[in-house]
């Protein structure tokens, strides 16, 4: 799992400072942070640039905007863009109110946001 411990450490911390209930679950070779058992934000290191970014989840109302900030792009692992799930690279979050510009526009979009289906585990 490649993921800057840093960057971690800081979406921690402004997620506590608003007082937000999350779980932290490694997946999709970095770390997600899940708000009322839904994706919200996660971290991972770019494996073309080898720069650390976050994803967001922003919602489909708030993408095209989204896509036009610095540091801003698709999420797009498959070939295929996902909407309304973005890249944010370093220069995007540096600054720390940058940062919490992007955790406050996915805790927006969480409460909209479907909880993935539990799988049934088979049980013999």
């Amino acid at each position: 799992m490649a993921y800057d411990e840093f960057l971690v450490d800081r979406i921690r911390q402004v997620l506590n400072e608003k007082h937000t209930s999350f779980e932290e679950k490694k997946m999709m070779g970095g770390l997600c942070f899940m708000v009322d058992e839904k994706m919200c934000i996660g971290v991972d290191i770019d494996k073309i640039t080898g720069i650390p970014r976050i994803m967001g989840r922003v919602g489909e109302k708030a993408y095209e905007d989204a896509l036009k900030k610095e540091g801003c792009s698709e999420f797009n692992i498959t070939g295929r863009a996902m909407k309304g799930f973005v890249f944010v690279s370093a220069e995007g979050i540096d600054m720390q109110v940058d940062l919490e510009y992007w955790i406050q526009l996915c805790l927006d979009y969480n409460p909209l946001a479907k909880k993935s289906k539990k799988r049934n585990k088979l049980e013999w």
